[in-house]
């Protein structure tokens, strides 16, 4: 089959409409965002061979996933006035977010792992909570409970910190595993119960977390559950030396710390950019990809316990969010391979003897990506 035609231009307008609905049963998809002008371009990924999908998507489908890239590209580069020398990294957030999953950020102090939060928040335009995670947190102090009313003679809830758009739980393995346990209801089912209430979160739910090697005193590691519930793991790095000397020029020519990020979106942009995800096509020999390599964790010799269900469906939504970010409607092996490591290391578990030989989980998916055929598509 040949490449599926582009979508003609649309006319010039202010937003783009709410697209047509595709014919019945499948529901109107939710209306995109005009494009923003003249985003930053992402770092070129070129595929490994030329690819030919076997679909044909709808001009609408195009047009929205076209939009849901360059609103991504736009975003990017309104971080990047921030964070220096990484956009690799910020495109992976873009990709967990458009994935709507919980990240993890594993890093040393000091290399801009609340920053790139907290900047993202300003870009999304979201509801933005931030919790300082210390050994006397409480459960209650995140989610929240029931206070005691006396002019109404009954209690109410008051919600807690948990109750936004994107939370920030900042070196969340300094808190004790009873606290941790406190977000497990929420970076799943996107919920909270208290006593025997269940309140709703609101749409789209985030969580970023990070922490601070297990190496350091002080830290509790976090439970192999609740490492599951995030999307990605990742760290930042430390910058080269152009980008750290760039890092001091743009400090001196601010004159102040804060730096002044430009609103790019908002909660329901983000909400429709997250279903129009759901429209890249997933050619059936992707997806045995995708099971192979998940089902491999599980019989390597060098693991103790392999991934969950949870892993492949992992692999599948951040790889749509992938191709989604550059615009496209098709998923490519190149997609999977990249988002592999992020999304599947942290889920399985070393044996103790190859850990001792510093053996990193990261290095047996990449041994999986060379050993499993990948297929023509």
């Amino acid at each position: 089959m040949q490449p599926a035609p582009p979508p003609q231009p649309a006319p010039a307008q202010p937003g783009m409409p709410a697209a047509p609905a595709p014919p019945a049963p499948m529901p109107a998809a939710p209306p995109m965002p005009a494009a923003p002008a003249a985003p930053a371009p992402a770092a070129p990924v070129a595929p490994a061979a030329p690819v030919k999908p076997k679909h044909q998507s709808s001009p609408e489908v195009r047009e929205r996933l076209s939009a849901v890239g360059a609103i991504a590209q736009a975003i990017s580069a309104e971080v990047q006035k921030v964070i220096i020398g990484k956009a690799h990294i910020i495109d992976n957030v873009l990709i967990n977010i458009l994935s709507n999953g919980n990240l993890l950020f594993e890093d040393y102090p000091g290399l801009a792992k609340t920053l790139m939060t907290n900047t993202f928040a300003d870009a999304l335009g979201c509801d933005f909570k931030r919790v300082q995670f210390t050994p006397d947190l409480l459960p209650a102090d995140i989610t929240g409970t029931n206070v005691y009313d006396a002019k109404k003679g009954e209690f109410t809830f008051k919600p807690g910190p948990l109750f936004c758009n994107l939370l920030l739980a900042d070196e969340i393995n300094r808190a004790p595993p009873k606290t941790q346990a406190a977000l497990l209801e929420a970076m799943q089912e996107k919920q909270v119960t208290i006593g025997t209430v269940t309140h709703k979160l609101p749409a789209p739910f985030i969580v970023m977390a990070t922490q601070n090697p297990v190496e350091q005193e002080g830290t509790y590691p976090l439970p192999e559950a609740q490492l599951d519930r995030f999307m990605f793991k990742m760290s930042v790095g430390y910058p080269d030396r152009a980008d750290e000397d760039e890092i001091l020029a743009r400090r001196i020519s601010r004159g102040k710390d804060a730096v002044d990020v430009d609103v790019i979106t908002d909660p329901q942009r983000v909400i429709a950019m997250q279903q129009a995800c759901e429209d890249v096509y997933v050619d059936p020999a992707l997806r045995m990809y995708m099971v192979e390599i998940v089902a491999r964790t599980r019989e390597d010799p060098r693991v103790l316990v392999g991934s969950s269900p949870r892993g492949s469906q992992a692999l599948l939504k951040t790889s749509r969010a992938a191709a989604a970010l550059r615009g496209r409607d098709f998923v490519t092996p190149d997609d999977v391979k990249a988002v592999s490591e992020l999304a599947i290391a942290h889920r399985i578990i070393l044996k103790p003897e190859h850990q001792i030989k510093g053996l990193e989980a990261g290095e047996v998916i990449q041994t999986i990506l060379r050993e499993v055929p990948v297929p023509t598509v």
